[in-house]
């Protein structure tokens, strides 16, 4: 891990010392700029989200209680920076290429700067490949992976749970594996089928392209071999992480000059701090108030860019606003209720209680954000599950049962089993064993571990695969064929689905599914994840409207078939990277797919 200011800089730096401030942003800069770098792969706005980064970690400093959770909080502002850059561009607009500057592109900088050769240089080419989302996350992952930041900086900064952390950089790390077969399978000489596939296509990496891509390399005998002897990516980053700040960004933040009371040398009461700057990052004016009170002790942190060819001038002075020191009324307490409630107007005007439908099939996948306890209390579910054989990470309400499981081969312990068997009477197989993304496990292996389960005496859900539940010859059918052949017991079937179709007839194509997968075995049906998301064009998700549409029907289908047993949404948390499909923003806000979804049943 490399050497960054540590708790005595930033307290100091909290404190208004100007050379500490100077210190903790010429240490962590790297840091932010190698994040914003991966995650917006070097468009022409990265430099000035690293800025603005920045800014608000200087106007917020003072709020920082705890010196010792800085990284952890700056990696945080950095993510919501760079989400911020992708939520306010026009809608189903991508990044323009054109604006991308070729002799700062950050794949390319890293690759020379860090003196990146063989599988290390296909991989950083890779990452070209990758899907927005998932260039966020890689660019987290690989500072992890290298030893700059820790699991649980990563679950902090993202709002994930550890386990759906988990679960989205293993997808993430399927996919930056399929883009590094693309990257071999483009490179010459050609394979001539591919040449002709290529046909039409504008050089630019994308999903549609790297999809297609990937599909000729595996059924391809000349590019097959593109798929083999990948180095894991763990390995190769060791040691790799940051990038060296290009010229000019580390001097876009310059000395620091806070105002003192005259003869005293201590912060002025109405002090101010001017930070003046050099460096030609953008042409762009950046300016504004870092703090008020909080860094010096109660005056305005003003920071000024000049353009390079300007004469030198002093620094604007911007007022600080006040800031009311009068604590906030305390919002009253909620009166207790055996049923959640929401409030609607009633013909005379005055709110009523409705209480939300309860349901023992109706459940969510969750995972950990403030409000979980509340908000599954408040959508009426029945259950809920957090892909993990305990509820330590994510505790329940009372009344809501918590379902475990074995996520994958990994999880085929004593000890887990031990625990899992502790939390109650079902357990859930493994987490879509058809996709090396997830669990990863080949049908042999499944059935060679589920003796194991078996063993706990409890109720066995099968394993749940990503797709082709009702599949002669898929990954479920050979299993249960399998389990039937050596006697094993499964005692209802697990299956997972998401739709690109966003008009109505979505309620049926899923319902179709869950109909096809209960003739094909007879047994009990456990939706455990559906939803609808487009992972491969966009839009990606659909509109309120639609999603509301949606869960009506869906729900609705669901309870009327006696044999579906459970069914969950995913998922329950609306926030950071699931705010477009999430039903809870905290413990009592639901989005409109929550209200939705707290009515069915």
């Amino acid at each position: 891990m490399s050497r960054q200011p540590g708790i005595a800089i930033v307290t100091a730096a909290r404190a208004g010392d100007p050379a500490a401030v100077d210190r903790l942003v010429a240490g962590y800069l790297p840091l932010v700029y190698t994040i914003v770098g991966r995650a917006l792969e070097g468009h022409a706005d990265a430099d000035d989200v690293v800025q603005e980064v920045m800014l608000r970690v200087l106007r917020n400093l003072g709020e920082l209680r705890d010196p010792a959770a800085f990284r952890s909080w700056l990696v945080a502002i950095t993510v919501r920076q760079v989400r911020e850059r992708f939520r306010n561009r026009p809608p189903a607009v991508e990044l323009d290429p054109e604006l991308r500057d070729p002799g700062a592109d950050f794949t390319d900088l890293a690759i020379t700067r860090l003196e990146f050769s063989g599988q290390r240089r296909e991989t950083a080419e890779a990452t070209r490949w990758l899907d927005e989302e998932n260039r966020e996350l890689l660019s987290l992952w690989w500072l992890e992976a290298s030893g700059e930041l820790t699991r649980d900086e990563i679950v902090e900064a993202t709002g994930l749970g550890r386990q759906h952390a988990a679960v989205r950089i293993q997808r993430m790390k399927g996919q930056l594996e399929t883009a590094r077969a693309v990257v071999r399978a483009l490179r010459p000489p050609r394979c001539p089928e591919l040449s002709t596939t290529l046909s039409g296509w504008d050089g630019r990496p994308g999903a549609l392209w790297r999809k297609r891509i990937a599909r000729h390399t595996r059924d391809c005998r000349h590019c097959a071999p593109a798929w083999q002897d990948m180095v894991e990516a763990e390995r190769l980053l060791a040691g790799m992480a940051l990038v060296p700040l290009p010229p000019g960004l580390g001097s876009a933040f310059g000395k620091i000059q806070i105002n003192t009371v005259p003869g005293t040398g201590t912060p002025a009461a109405n002090a101010t701090v001017a930070v003046q700057t050099g460096g030609a990052v953008t042409s762009k004016v950046l300016a504004g108030v870092l703090a008020a009170g909080l860094v010096t002790g109660g005056g305005a942190l003003a920071y000024a860019y000049r353009e390079p060819a300007e004469p030198p001038r002093p620094a604007a002075v911007v007022a600080a606003p006040e800031v009311s020191t009068t604590p906030a009324a305390p919002s009253p307490a909620p009166s207790p209720s055996a049923v959640p409630t929401t409030k609607s107007p009633s013909p005379s005007g005055k709110a009523t209680a409705v209480p939300a439908a309860r349901s023992p099939k109706k459940g969510a996948g969750v995972w950990r954000f403030a409000g979980a306890k509340g908000a599954l209390k408040d959508v009426g579910a029945g259950w809920y599950y957090d892909w993990g054989p305990a509820d330590d990470e994510v505790p329940g309400p009372a009344g809501v049962e918590f379902v475990p499981m074995i996520w994958g081969a990994a999880d085929v312990t004593g000890a887990t089993l031990k625990r899992a068997k502790a939390e109650g009477d079902v357990l859930l197989g493994f987490n879509e064993p058809d996709l090396a993304e997830q669990s990863n496990m080949t049908v042999e292996a499944a059935l060679a571990a589920w003796p194991k389960l078996e063993a706990t005496g409890m109720r066995l859900v099968s394993p749940a695969v990503a797709f082709g539940g009702d599949t002669a010859g898929g990954w479920l059918d050979r299993f249960m064929t399998g389990a039937g052949a050596k006697g094993l017991r499964v005692d209802a079937i697990a299956l997972h689905w998401y739709g690109s179709d966003f008009s109505a007839a979505a309620v049926n194509q899923f319902l179709g599914y869950v109909d096809a997968v209960h003739r094909r075995y007879g047994k009990p049906i456990w939706v455990t994840e559906f939803g609808l998301i487009n992972f491969g064009s966009s839009p990606r998700y659909p509109s309120d409207a639609q999603k509301v549409r949606f869960i009506k029907g869906a729900t609705a289908g669901l309870e009327k078939r006696s044999y579906v047993e459970r069914y969950a949404w995913f998922g329950l948390p609306a926030v950071g990277d699931s705010v477009d499909f999430g039903l809870y923003t905290d413990a009592d806000s639901p989005t409109a797919a929550g209200k939705a979804y707290r009515a069915a049943g």
